[in-house]
């Protein structure tokens, strides 16, 4: 099957292993039918060419043959098909919600956790073209970078311009799953799902954790939580009278109150320790929160042997005819 083509009875081509079988007896008639006369020198034959009735008896056969293929492939039937699929969607909405805090510059994760995390959720939400995601940033505060889009080409550009210090320093976890709950609260899709990253302990914030996962609760949405950062101690970026320098200090998680958000609202928890753990974490949460997708395909073909059937015809009719015209009176 050549690519947009193929035969509606392809069995005919088979018959295409019978032009070897006319060019190899061609040649053999020929040489047969070549005379040879023995003379005591060549020195008059040596300005002889081949005549133009010679050449053309071979062009004359070359026709032959690219008509019988032409015609072989003629009785294949030819088609061109095309198709197009038609896809429903029953979308999940998603809100990501990224702590950007200054610890997120620890470089326990490359090159560090906030652009380790932007890039991972960037991939997740490359993979997922049927779905509205949005994305909720917070620190000291909250806000919201980017509401519910199917144009992903723009959220993801919004997501690379985040950065540590846009907001006033701290972790606020309430406010920031308050501010995705109301983001996401009225959405129409089937499922809602909050992504909720961070890598601290609640320290800033007029809503408690709990408070705004009761709120997510209420509203039917689930609430995936991920703590990010290595066990024991990772290097901190700490502002000195030298600049900013990185020192070795214990990593603190509230996973206690990460878990609690999760089982509360029918998610899950999950720790990301270094970079591979947390591409393994989004798959996983991908896998577990898929769209329903109906694809219904259409084909249409359309018959494609009216050309070689027409080249065929002109072959045969220029062949007749040069045999009949050219070739009979030419001496």
């Amino acid at each position: 099957m050549i690519r947009g083509i193929v035969f509606e009875s392809p069995g005919f081509l088979y018959l295409l292993a019978l032009l070897p079988v006319m060019i190899f007896l061609y040649i053999i008639r020929y040489n047969k039918s070549s005379a040879s006369l023995r003379v005591s020198s060549a020195e008059a034959f040596n300005n002889s060419g081949k005549t133009f009735r010679h050449i053309l008896r071979h062009v004359l056969f070359g026709m032959r043959v690219a008509a019988t293929g032409l015609l072989i492939i003629v009785l294949a039937r030819p088609q061109a098909t095309n198709s197009y699929q038609e896809v429903s969607t029953e979308g999940i909405d998603i809100i990501l919600t990224l702590d950007i805090s200054g610890s997120m510059l620890a470089r326990d994760f490359k090159p560090d956790r906030l652009e380790a995390s932007k890039n991972v959720a960037t991939e997740f939400i490359s993979g997922r073209p049927y779905d509205r995601i949005g994305l909720v940033v917070f620190s000291g505060e909250s806000f919201t970078q980017c509401p519910l889009t199917t144009d992903h080409a723009v959220l993801i550009n919004l997501m690379k311009e985040i950065r540590s210090g846009m907001i006033e320093d701290g972790t606020a976890i309430g406010e920031g799953l308050a501010t995705a709950v109301n983001r996401i609260k009225d959405a129409g899709g089937k499922s809602k799902v909050i992504i909720l990253l961070t890598d601290g302990v609640n320290n800033r914030g007029m809503i408690a954790p709990l408070t705004a996962a009761e709120i997510a609760k209420t509203f039917g949405v689930r609430v995936y939580t991920i703590g990010v950062g290595t066990r024991g101690v990772a290097p901190y970026p700490v502002q000195t009278p030298f600049g900013v320098q990185f020192q070795n200090m214990p990593v603190e998680i509230d996973e206690d109150i990460l878990k609690s958000i999760a089982e509360m609202t029918g998610g899950k928890y999950f720790r990301a320790t270094d970079n591979e753990k947390l591409v393994q974490i989004y798959s996983e949460i991908d896998k577990m929160e898929k769209s329903k997708i109906d694809v219904r395909q259409y084909r249409m073909r359309e018959e494609k042997f009216f050309l070689p059937a027409l080249i065929a015809s002109v072959l045969f009719i220029a062949e007749i005819f040069i045999r009949n015209t050219i070739m009979r009176n030419l001496t």
